[in-house]
């Protein structure tokens, strides 16, 4: 089902473009009047919309046909997440949730719960929020304090964990913990597991308490500050091998910067919809404002900047499912996305006016929003650096540091 479109087609083949429509009508009859009701009074995703979500395979985008899923690749994973985000980015980001995120690579075709546990992903049934931010840790993942003990056939945890979305709403937490001392200074990312703790929908897990963190956007959920202790989990829950749960994070990070980067594009397009009809209302001196030059250039520049970002997320999409490797390009999409992101939506509340720093219209919360995408998956400077380490060479520092960091504040 992933065939490579014939170039003389372009990206969007006739697949695809079925695939767009289908996610941008679901936004547009469901996500976006939700959105709309619900994000000024900070209210949570209703769980109806979430298995509506699943019905239409949301959650099995990328997850192997054979094992309950679409069998598709980054490219329709990050479409859909475009068109979602048009309506509200938390409900974008909800897709990854599903869809086997992160801990898919961890699961070897021959792991014991491989087909089931991707298989209750791709239905939405499972759907799993990631604890790895730590108070004192953000991009250096190597120096988490959290840590896992093994005690007979049990895993025990203890420590703090940070910027925790959805923790209370999750059918699972997949908690990053230090199981054994680095082997080597040059060697801080090994000895970190993963562990996939399933829950109650609506609770946090045994031994384990939260507090909300008191956020300024990225509604429709909560995210949390979790502490673990003493929470013990069977042998089952460790997930990929033990103390290299780093290695595991990293295979999946081009996709997770080229989510990130769809969910900016899809609130930019939000922004400027918006702003291209209120143009066309608003009137002023006996005219709508679409007629001054000064609103009209705003507006080229700004669709602009969402094509040439939708582009270059199209490239990087097609090189992640040939697979090819493309950090360099898929940090430069991540940062470039971001960065418009919050330059066209904050342009659109000032095609509003003054309307536009009101709940009124949406174009405020796409700000909002578009501003969180800077910094978690990575923040611009974190993607400026990958980039300028690629073009220019690092030094053993700079080596030292790379092998050791992965920004964790996870969106």
């Amino acid at each position: 089902m992933n065939e490579q479109p014939d170039v003389r087609q372009g990206y969007l083949t006739e697949e695809r473009l079925m695939i767009r429509d289908l996610a941008r009508d679901f936004t547009r009859n469901e996500v976006l009047p939700l959105a709309n009701r619900l994000d000024p009074e900070r209210g949570t995703i209703p769980r109806d919309l979430i298995d509506k979500m699943a019905a239409i395979g949301l959650f099995g985008i990328t997850v192997p046909e054979d094992e309950g899923g679409q069998g598709l690749g980054a490219f329709e994973y990050c479409l859909v997440a475009e068109e979602l985000a048009r309506g509200w980015m938390s409900v974008a980001s909800l897709i990854a949730r599903g869809n086997g995120t992160f801990y898919k690579e961890g699961l070897r075709k021959d792991h014991p719960r491989r087909k089931e546990l991707l298989g209750r992903s791709a239905s939405g049934e499972m759907l799993v929020a990631f604890a790895l931010s730590e108070p004192d840790t953000g991009s250096d993942l190597s120096s988490i304090s959290c840590r896992a003990v093994r005690e007979g056939d049990d895993w025990v945890i203890s420590g703090q964990k940070y910027w925790c979305t959805f923790a209370d709403g999750a059918d699972a937490i997949l908690v990053f913990a230090r199981t054994s001392p680095p082997p080597a200074a040059d060697k801080r990312h090994l000895g970190i597991s993963a562990f996939l703790i399933e829950k109650p929908r609506g609770e946090l897990p045994v031994n384990c308490k939260g507090a909300q963190i008191p956020k300024i956007g990225y509604f429709g959920w909560n995210t949390y500050e979790l502490s673990f202790d003493n929470c013990r989990v069977s042998a089952n829950a460790l997930i990929g091998d033990e103390g290299k749960a780093f290695y595991m994070m990293a295979a999946g990070l081009e996709t997770a910067r080229a989510h990130t980067a769809a969910r900016s594009i899809g609130l930019a397009q939000g922004a400027l919809e918006d702003a291209i009809a209120y143009a066309k209302e608003r009137r002023q001196f006996a005219v709508p404002i679409a007629e001054f030059q000064a609103i009209r250039f705003k507006i080229a520049t700004m669709a602009t900047k969402i094509e040439a970002a939708r582009q270059l997320l199209y490239h990087v999409c097609t090189t992640i499912d040939r697979g090819q490797r493309c950090d360099t390009e898929s940090s430069m999409v991540k940062y470039f996305a971001s960065e418009i992101a919050e330059e066209v939506t904050s342009e659109a509340i000032q095609i509003h006016g003054g309307a536009g720093y009101t709940k009124l219209f949406a174009v405020e919360r796409h700000w909002r929003d578009a501003r969180l995408t800077k910094i978690f998956e990575g923040t611009s400077e974190i993607q400026q650096r990958i980039i300028s380490d690629n073009l220019l060479g690092r030094s053993e520092t700079d080596r030292q540091i790379a092998r050791n960091a992965f920004d964790i504040q996870y969106g």
